[in-house]
């Protein structure tokens, strides 16, 4: 168990960080028989590619988006799910999509306030403030935000488990959901996407944005060492930007799209914004998901 205590790998030789990664996420010993249970989260692994060396699954079950002015707050699972193709030699890795195309969950986040905006002050007793925000956040005024990828993702183990760089890429409209605000009301989109580069290491983003840190978790060994469980994970982006809303209101878009973006300060530049997700990874080699 290494625990949170990442520093122990802190600045290694390159080559000897990119054997330590591989010997920690590329072993290929036989299946024990408790692997058709602990495999079972892999079943959308892309393990057809005979390339596909890795499996990945990783829940979201806490944090919050911020955009310009609006907080959203991670309050059902998110799911990320694929393989990888890892270089054995220089550590890198190229990410390839679940099998059945949901590589991410289209997990609906309710947007505190919905329509109106107003979200219950918090000097109110909590049972008062629930019963406000449930009024505004639900309903007809309620308002949800869900995340849609729109390009490949890109994943580094590496830069994960020394909280060095990027460790997740991810590029992805947001899809606000609402009668009013009809089936086509998207903040970013395929040629503009909104991109988050989340990392367990400290980010560098502009003023007003302050430098926030991230955090490996800690690595759990199972089935013979072919099964890494990473818990208490946290990857953060604050430096990303957040275009405007746009198709917003169906035949009305011309008056509802500037109010969307009022609402929610946008568009948002870099250093307005953040990504704080919070969860678990699960790694196995897809030699090990195949035999078990």
């Amino acid at each position: 168990m290494i625990g949170n205590s990442p520093r122990r790998f802190a600045r290694p030789r390159r080559a000897a960080l990119v054997v330590t990664v591989v010997s920690l996420f590329a072993l290929t010993l036989v299946p024990s028989a408790l692997a058709l249970k602990d495999f079972s989260v892999f079943s959308q692994c892309p393990t057809s590619n005979p390339a596909v060396n890795l499996c990945f699954f990783a829940e979201t079950t806490g944090g919050e988006f911020a955009i310009g002015g609006t907080k959203v707050p991670i309050s059902e699972t998110l799911v990320f799910q694929g393989g990888s193709i890892l270089n054995e030699e220089t550590g890198a890795e190229k990410f390839v999509g679940a099998a059945n195309g949901e590589t991410l969950s289209k997990t609906q986040l309710k947007v505190p306030g919905g329509l109106l905006g107003v979200v219950a002050s918090e000097s109110l007793p909590k049972f008062l403030q629930d019963i406000i925000n449930k009024l505004t956040s639900e309903g007809l005024a309620g308002v949800t935000a869900t995340a849609e990828l729109v390009g490949n993702p890109a994943i580094s183990r590496t830069n994960l488990l020394f909280q060095e760089g990027v460790a997740l890429s991810l590029p992805v409209r947001i899809h606000l959901s609402n009668t009013f605000l009809g089936s086509e009301c998207y903040i970013g989109s395929k040629g503009s996407p909104v991109t988050f580069q989340l990392t367990t290491g400290t980010t560098s983003p502009p003023k007003p944005n302050s430098p926030i840190t991230g955090a490996v978790g800690e690595l759990e060994f199972r089935d013979e060492f072919q099964f890494v469980i990473i818990t208490h994970n946290k990857l953060v982006d604050n430096a990303f930007s957040v275009p405007a809303a746009t198709g917003c209101g169906g035949i009305l878009s011309l008056l509802v799209n500037p109010a969307v973006n009022l609402k929610l300060g946008l568009p948002s530049g870099s250093g307005h914004n953040t990504a704080i997700l919070e969860g678990s990874l699960q790694n196995a080699t897809a030699e090990a998901v195949l035999k078990g």
